[in-house]
């Protein structure tokens, strides 16, 4: 990630240094709670089916999505891996809210769901590719595959419902 103050030529983003302190303090941010004994990725990855590994990754792209809302100027969208971790987050409200929000964001940030319907639709994979755009630019990486899909496959998977694993059996389709 650049942390230049002044423009770089042939990089296509420079950070200011408020703009580098502000990640940094995001980074340090702490989501989990050292007093709990079943954390916010404990939660995470249980409710998902994730690893506790793959769960610290997701919070991690969580934190730097969070920083892309900060720097654009336009909407953006996160992978569904992203907005599970943005929707816990939001039931833990003085951490989200006061904590993030208030005192390290500084700012509040909404969650607007769609309003379905092929223009939205349209609207959303818009967004999401700018999201991974400006990632690439301010991160210079690229997004890992594992948590931010290309946008035709962000998208594709929208039929979830919510299932007590202890009344029911799970068991995968095969795709052929």
């Amino acid at each position: 990630m650049k942390q230049n103050n002044s423009a770089d030529p042939g990089s296509s983003f420079s950070l200011t240094a408020e703009q580098a302190q502000l990640y940094q303090n995001i980074k340090k941010y702490k989501i989990d709670d050292a007093t709990a004994s079943y954390s916010f990725t404990e939660r995470l990855a249980k409710e998902n089916g994730w690893t506790i590994l793959f769960a610290i990754r997701a919070v991690e792209e969580y934190k730097k999505f969070m920083f892309l809302i900060c720097l654009a100027d336009h909407p953006l969208t996160p992978s569904d891996q992203v907005d599970q971790v943005w929707h816990l987050h939001l039931l833990y409200t003085r951490s989200y809210w006061e904590e993030f929000c208030g005192e390290i964001l500084a700012r509040k940030v909404h969650h607007g769901p769609t309003k379905g319907g092929e223009q939205e639709a349209a609207k959303f994979n818009d967004w999401y590719q700018k999201t991974k755009t400006l990632y690439e630019q301010v991160f210079q990486q690229v997004p890992p595959m594992d948590i931010w899909p290309q946008p035709a496959n962000r998208f594709k998977r929208t039929h979830f419902q919510r299932v007590s694993l202890d009344e029911y059996w799970i068991i995968k389709k095969i795709k052929f």
